[in-house]
């Protein structure tokens, strides 16, 4: 890393938070972080936002899309600090809004205080400020030594440590000490960067429960909903007798609002060739979501349709595979 030039751009989280009467709170910024983490690196710093992820917005993504991107022009990688509670979320746009990237956005924060005893927070910003200045592009995610990418990662506890797990994919690298150990290294795709910030947040999310009334989709379109993604039971179960779920998916999709299907299981995807319930949804014209995560999935749809407002091009594009966020040729194979 000797040599190399970081940018370290803070947005809050818990690992810039402090107690405070009302509850744990974002209080300080990059300059703080990087006196917490020992770092005696030359680390130029941005403060950008200082908030709770959970109060992270859309609109937030672009100016931290922007940011990192304007930072890449004239630094070898860029480091954000952030909310480990949307930190998937954020990570998955950025990774649809700037393509093609020469050099590594990564983000990374803590689940305690990086002030307070026995914080992971200076470790995770040690970790990522590494990761940053050895040059694999992309967005990723380094947290507890492991180094996820942007759009396959999924917070999977609120207390461990170790908080994140890399879904349907391998990790990109572990970390421990001042080793990276690569399992797929990302290279430089020789493509002219392109940064698209482009929104439409009108995407509503939907997790089946056994009873659920179909009646609770009439409310996508009056709300103005262009879309909704649709959490199914396994591999792309969608209910048909009893309260059938599917004549209002069916009509949805006649009505022109896209549906797309995600699963709540973290292993493994959607497979909508299998059962009887996942081809009828198929033939309701309805959007797999293969084996993305719900939160990359819900994030590319926003992007899509910020990008066009023709169905077909939104179906284009939610069909192809920009950062390996899906598995090509994606089927169930149970082992």
């Amino acid at each position: 890393m000797p040599g190399k030039k970081i940018l370290l751009i803070s947005t809050g989280g818990t690992i810039a938070s402090e107690k405070t009467p009302g509850g744990i709170k974002p209080s300080f910024g990059a300059g703080k972080l990087l006196e917490l983490a020992g770092s005696a690196l030359d680390i130029d710093t941005l403060d950008l936002l200082r908030v709770d992820s959970s109060n992270m917005q859309p609109e937030d993504w672009r100016t931290i899309a922007r940011a990192a991107y304007s930072g890449l022009e004239s630094h070898d990688g860029v480091v954000i600090s952030h909310g480990t509670h949307t930190m998937a979320y954020t990570a998955a746009a950025l990774t649809f809004m700037m393509q093609n990237i020469p050099g590594p956005v990564v983000l990374t924060g803590a689940q305690v205080p990086a002030g307070e005893s026995g914080s992971d927070g200076p470790r995770n910003l040690r970790d990522a400020l590494m990761f940053a200045g050895d040059g694999a592009p992309g967005v990723f995610i380094v947290f507890h030594g492991k180094v996820i990418r942007g759009c396959r990662a999924v917070k999977t506890s609120t207390v461990l440590l170790d908080a994140f797990e890399s879904i349907n994919h391998p990790l990109v690298a572990s970390i421990q000490g001042e080793k990276i150990t690569y399992y797929q290294r990302p290279h430089n795709t020789k493509k002219k960067p392109v940064l698209r910030t482009d929104l439409d947040n009108s995407v509503f999310l939907l997790k089946l429960v056994p009873g659920i009334e179909p009646a609770v989709l009439d409310t996508v379109p009056r709300l103005g909903f262009r879309a909704v993604v649709i959490e199914c039971f396994g591999a792309g179960g969608v209910p048909f007798t009893g309260r059938d779920l599917l004549a209002k998916i069916r009509s949805l999709v006649e009505g022109g609002t896209i549906v797309a299907l995600s699963t709540q299981c973290l292993g493994g995807g959607v497979d909508l060739t299998i059962y009887d319930v996942g081809r009828k949804s198929l033939d309701a014209g309805v959007l797999s979501g293969l084996d993305m995560t719900t939160e990359a999935l819900v994030v590319k749809l926003m992007w899509a349709l910020g990008q066009s407002g023709d169905r077909n091009v939104v179906t284009d594009i939610m069909n192809t595979n920009y950062a390996d966020e899906f598995t090509p040729g994606y089927s169930i194979r149970f082992s």
